[in-house]
């Protein structure tokens, strides 16, 4: 570590407060490596702003087809990379596919230099080359020394508003370049119009309009400087058929207005001498300059850079206060990453004023909630959401609010499948807005109309045009020779239906209730018993030929084979253990799913993952399998489910930058660490059950919104005790292999007593989970 980086670490160091707290066992560079896809920079709880370094230039196409190579840099950064290009504000986290990175900043010496330059070549850009050894990052900071230049770099934040600070080692010219057109999977055309104004000699402000995944987007900023721009200039890279009486002017150097659709700004400051600083706030707008300007008035009026910082870390340690763990060094480290990955996403998406750009592109008010954007819905409505219902009540209302603004605005008149920045990308299956709405309102949820809500979800469940939803309802389940991924489609919309059935049903709607009751059992309609798998089938009834559970290609299902697939009827594993013959027999079923070798050609034909995400044939890298663990309880075999949760989180989850077994999912593979790190998991969202596993926290306080702390304790846990001898629930023996929602929200206390030996006995049909179904 440089003096200059050890001597803003200890600086901080003084205005915190001394010893051990969550914010201390948090490492941002955690799923930086290979296929996690975190950022490791500035963000605070639910940010709009993610203030991040990307270290490569990787487009998502150079006019010639997709590039696989982009897809490492879905969060900008790559661990193993060695050069920085600049700092963006925004940054998706954990994703499988990409956009963002707006507003790239870069401090520089030397000879102007408006391109980024190769990695392999950095000297030809404005890029620098780093070490990890002076590289750090914590919630809400990260820091890096620019080796090329000598400067030490400086990020932090708040929700709207990114602050930088850069000291230069050597007196003299220094410039800060502003490259509008730099992005995240970026392509030729992707930048539709950028525009920048320099209002004053401190005072910048802007916005650009890009076409990716989003696409639609229009973004704005404000930009004020510590100290009084020199000059200042830019170029614009596209060819320029028309001026008109621009060309009256020298666009290039000081002049005020610069427009194009690949800019690059600069902007020259003077060291006078030694470690001088330059402050840099950049206030983010989805409304206006004016709104930008107005964010950055509220949240960061002044240019003390320490005081930024520690408000967002005092701002994380309140939010990953909410549980209070105890257990191992690695444990916790794992643990508080996880919550602060968990917390990271959906961002809020509005200015101070509560206005925020609509889906309809038209300039909207939130009125008595926060707008929120970013829903990863196919991923997150697993255990994310599910989380967010135990310790984020009041933000997952607002959450739902956003959800129904968007369909008030969807010109489609349906929930958000992938949504962000004022945009539906469309991205993955299912209509899983529905789940997240249910859940919350079985839970007791509210804020939000639940009949207006329900409405929503019908409409979106009966939105033929949509991903072969038209034929789902004519044909009761998806025709693969008519919609790719007709399998799996059937699969998540029968659970989806499901969900409605329940909400219809609680709300006294009894007829819809009925119609997605019948729904609801869409799975067993492509369930091959000849084969022992779901199948795809096509329209004439028949099944789709050349059939390999092993693979995913071409079999109709995505992101997991039918062998993981096959497992995903969360609302019914009654049918999953009568089809393979009864509990023994499906407890084998598993067993094989675990223990088997998936070869390599089958392995390279997977989505999103590699070895690091998988055991046996068990794909821990992708979505769908998440809750397979869980289903030995349903068996009655608590001590098999026991096993498998500690292999899984000892052996796929680590304090490192490559310690993610896939994609963090905008947080969905940290939920699932946290919930079974807890003991628990939300195997079936809706029916308020969380299945029991193995804790591998030695204890936790749950703090609740409603003023209840439930605890859980591991007493005798070790690494060979990991079995679970029995259960007491409020100081009384607790028989039964789940427990309910409402349990956890009246406080109190669950312990698990550990041992290093199965403990296996024969269970009541009503100590199973999912009786209630």
């Amino acid at each position: 570590m440089s003096r200059y980086l050890l001597a803003a670490v200890l600086a901080f160091a003084l205005i915190t407060v001394q010893g051990q707290s969550p914010v201390d066992y948090v490492n941002p560079l955690i799923g930086t490596d290979h296929m996690g896809h975190t950022y490791p920079g500035a963000t605070v709880p639910f940010g709009m702003v993610q203030l991040s370094p990307d270290t490569d230039t990787v487009s998502y196409s150079t006019g010639a087809g997709y590039n696989k190579d982009v897809y490492a840099y879905c969060a900008g950064y790559q661990y193993g990379d060695n050069t920085i290009c600049g700092f963006s504000h925004t940054h998706f986290s954990g994703t499988g596919h990409s956009d963002l990175g707006d507003f790239l900043l870069m401090p520089a010496t030397g000879p102007l230099k408006l391109n980024p330059g190769t990695k392999d070549n950095p000297g030809s850009g404005y890029r620098s080359r780093f070490s990890h050894e002076r590289e750090y990052a914590s919630p809400g900071y990260y820091s890096v020394m620019l080796d090329d230049y000598g400067i030490l770099a400086e990020l932090t934040a708040t929700c709207r508003t990114g602050m930088h600070r850069y000291t230069f080692q050597q007196a003299g010219d220094a410039h800060l370049i502003l490259d509008m057109s730099a992005g995240i999977y970026n392509y030729p055309g992707k930048n539709i119009w950028q525009f920048v104004r320099v209002e004053n000699d401190t005072l910048v402000t802007g916005y650009r309009q890009t076409r990716g995944w989003a696409r639609t987007r229009t973004i704005y900023f404000a930009m004020v400087f510590s100290r009084p721009v020199v000059a200042y200039g830019c170029e614009n890279g596209e060819e320029v058929l028309y001026k008109g009486f621009y060309r009256k002017f020298n666009e290039r150097e000081n002049f005020p207005e610069m427009a194009g659709k690949e800019l690059r700004a600069w902007f020259r400051f003077s060291n006078e001498t030694e470690r001088e600083q330059l402050l840099v706030k950049v206030a983010l707008s989805s409304v206006s300059t004016e709104g930008a300007m107005k964010n950055l008035r509220a949240e960061a009026p002044g240019f003390n850079f320490n005081e930024i910082r520690a408000q967002a870390a005092k701002l994380w340690e309140k939010e990953l206060s909410c549980i209070k763990v105890e257990g191992t060094e690695k444990v916790k480290r794992n643990f508080y990453t996880s919550l602060y990955h968990a917390f990271v996403s959906p961002t809020v998406y509005m200015d101070v004023d509560g206005r925020y750009r609509g889906l309809d592109q038209n300039i909207h008010t939130a009125g008595g909630f926060t707008n929120y954007t970013t829903f990863s819905l196919w991923d997150t409505y697993r255990a994310l959401h599910p989380l967010f219902t135990i310790v984020q009540q009041e933000r997952t209302s607002s959450m739902i609010n956003s959800m129904l603004a968007h369909r008030s605005q969807s010109v489609h008149g349906i929930l958000p499948v992938w949504s962000h920045h004022a945009n539906e990308n469309w991205c993955m299956i299912g209509y899983h807005s529905v789940p997240v709405i249910a859940d919350a309102f079985l839970k007791g949820i509210g804020g939000f109309d639940a009949g207006q809500a329900l409405e929503a979800m019908h409409a979106s469940a009966t939105y033929a045009p949509y991903d072969g939803i038209g034929d789902y309802m004519k044909y009761g389940y998806v025709p693969a020779d008519l919609s790719p991924n007709a399998a799996s489609k059937t699969l998540e919309y029968a659970y989806d239906d499901w969900c409605i059935a329940r909400m219809a049903e609680r709300l006294g709607s009894r007829g819809l209730a009925g119609i997605y009751d019948r729904r609801a059992g869409a799975y067993a309609n492509i369930y091959d018993e000849s084969a022992g798998f779901m199948r795809p089938r096509l329209s004439d009834g028949s099944w789709q030929k050349d059939f390999d559970p092993l693979k995913t290609e071409g079999q109709g299902f995505i992101e997991g084979n039918a062998w993981n697939y096959s497992l995903y009827v969360p609302h019914n594993p009654e049918f999953l253990i009568d089809k393979a013959g009864g509990p023994a027999s499906f407890a084998g079923h598993l067993d094989r799913l675990f223990t088997m070798e998936l070869d390599e050609k089958h392995i390279e034909e997977s989505e999103d993952i590699d070895k690091r995400g998988i055991i046996g044939n068990y794909v821990h890298g992708n979505e769908p399998s998440h809750h397979v663990p869980y289903l030995y309880s349903y068996a009655g075999m608590p001590w098999k489910t026991q096993e498998r949760v500690h292999q899984i989180m000892d052996n796929l989850y680590d304090p490192a930058p490559d310690g993610l077994p896939g994609n963090d999912d905008c947080g969905q593979m940290s939920a699932w660490y946290i919930f079974s790190a807890l003991g628990f998991y939300p195997v079936c969202p809706g029916n308020n059950e969380y299945v029991l596993g193995s804790p591998s926290v030695s204890e936790a306080a749950i703090r609740l919104e409603n003023g209840n702390t439930f605890t859980v304790k591991a007493q005798d846990l070790s690494r060979k005790n990991i079995y679970v001898k029995k259960v007491l629930l409020n100081g009384k023996l607790y028989k039964k292999l789940y427990i309910r929602h409402e349990d956890i929200m009246a406080g109190g206390e669950l312990i698990f007593v550990m041992g290093s030996r199965p403990v296996k006995i024969k269970y009541l049909e009503n100590e199973l989970p999912g009786k209630n179904l």
